[in-house]
């Protein structure tokens, strides 16, 4: 498994301006490569990653200030330009299947949207006092609050909007090949299959009935931001004054970007270390958010990134985290299954009209999606081993048998619901409908 690892970093000037001039050059670079690629698409020619990397020798000796950055560092700046022209057609392809999507064709960076720099192999090295020796940088001091494991593979140094500077490097070995029988290990312990309703009253409720009410973070912060922002509009635009208080903005926003950050690391922690099974809904949050009257509590309780961490911390703790489809988990009865159409989203407590049950709205939702979520770990336990046979003789190991995506669904069908994903250790089974 792969890991990247943040460390803030401490510069003098010298270091400052040369990991600027750094930055600088290469934003200049890729805008010049964007606006090759672009000429040369309208001239009816074709340039490639590789051609652009070829070139850099002659941009050498044109531009001598080339010369004070490391090799593989300007050679990373065709890298990114390519990879932002593959996630480019790949969502033309998305809108073409009918996503309602922007294209997003790649845009030339201004100094705001070009904050990085990457040593892809070589050109740094970590010493034993915790520090980085940077190529054309030279020894940076940096904070190591916990050790890196596995073999390191890239360095990046990052700005953020305060000016600080954060060295992230990825390190890590790729995942050997799991057996089919590896991903179901669990089924031999204590599973404790446990269902997360993610909300707004309360930000996780799961299964047994546990509340985790929502920090908002940035709810308790709008009235320093709204100072901030308007001292900064009383400023004169680029002014030295209009600089000092955009970096007074900065700070505000930083501080509650820091502080959703650590509370959702610190649960989604909790949350992977305690069950084996970990089942949530496929939200489509990007079309929630489109709800005005919601929109900033939706963006403040962060619910994909605690989704998001919590699927990978699980993973590295053999875990097994399932999304589930969503449709009518908070209207129907988790004791009979009958679904209550005239619920309301003020409703928070759940009165079934055929079994007389009375619970907490989110509580019976999370009860629903653990019982969809084990449903769906049991089908696809049971339609793998149908499909797939053992090789060998007494091995455990399993080889497909000509298998294509699972053809039945798990949960119950409803309009306009995408399939539901299968993630179990990180490999992706296919979708179940």
């Amino acid at each position: 498994m792969i890991k990247a690892y943040k460390f803030r970093t401490y510069l003098d000037k010298e270091q400052i301006q040369n990991l600027e001039s750094t930055l600088n050059a290469c934003r200049e670079l890729y805008n010049a490569m964007l606006q090759q690629r672009i000429y040369a698409y309208r001239m009816g020619k074709k340039v490639t990653r590789y051609s652009q990397v070829n070139e850099i020798p002659e941009v050498k000796k044109a531009f001598p200030e080339f010369n004070n950055i490391h090799s593989q560092v300007i050679q990373e700046v065709p890298v990114r330009l390519d990879k932002a022209y593959d996630n480019f057609y790949g969502r033309v392809d998305k809108k073409n299947n009918g996503k309602n999507i922007k294209a997003g064709f790649p845009r030339f960076k201004s100094r705001k949207r070009y904050n990085s720099i990457t040593y892809p192999q070589s050109g740094f090295k970590i010493l034993e006092n915790g520090h980085i020796l940077a190529s054309k940088i030279g020894e940076i001091r940096m904070f190591m609050h916990r050790p890196v494991d596995g073999r390191i593979r890239t360095l990046t140094f990052k700005r953020n909007g305060a000016g600080e500077w954060y060295a992230i490097i990825t390190a890590g070995d790729p995942d050997k090949e799991q057996t089919v029988e590896d991903h179901f290990s669990i089924l031999n312990e204590n599973m404790n299959p446990t269902g997360y309703d993610v909300g707004l009253k309360s930000l996780i409720t799961d299964s047994n009935g546990e509340h985790t009410e929502a920090p908002q973070y940035f709810r308790k912060s709008e009235e320093r931001l709204v100072r901030a922002n308007r001292n900064l509009s009383r400023k004169k635009k680029y002014s030295k004054n209009w600089k000092k208080a955009n970096h007074r903005l900065s700070r505000v926003y930083r501080k509650t970007v820091r502080q959703r950050d650590d509370y959702s690391n610190k649960l989604s922690r909790n949350i992977a270390s305690r069950n084996k099974l970990i089942v949530f809904e496929a939200l489509n949050i990007q079309g929630m958010v489109r709800n005005h009257h919601l929109a900033k509590s939706i963006a403040d309780a962060s619910w994909y990134d605690i989704i998001r961490k919590t699927t990978y911390k699980a993973e590295s703790a053999g875990n097994i985290v399932l999304l589930v489809d969503p449709g009518n988990t908070s209207k129907m009865c988790s004791k009979c299954g009958n679904i209550k159409k005239d619920l309301k989203l003020s409703d928070r407590v759940y009165n079934c009209d055929v079994c007389g049950l009375t619970i907490d709205r989110d509580e019976n939702a999370a009860i629903n999606i653990k019982n969809r979520g084990l449903l769906l770990f049991l089908y696809v336990y049971v339609y793998l081993h149908k499909h797939f046979k053992k090789v060998g003789r007494g091995t455990p190991e399993f080889t497909p048998v000509e298998i294509g995506a699972l053809p039945a669904r798990a949960t119950p069908r409803h309009r306009s619901r995408k399939p539901t994903a299968l993630v179990m250790g990180g490999c992706h089974y296919g979708d179940v409908y």
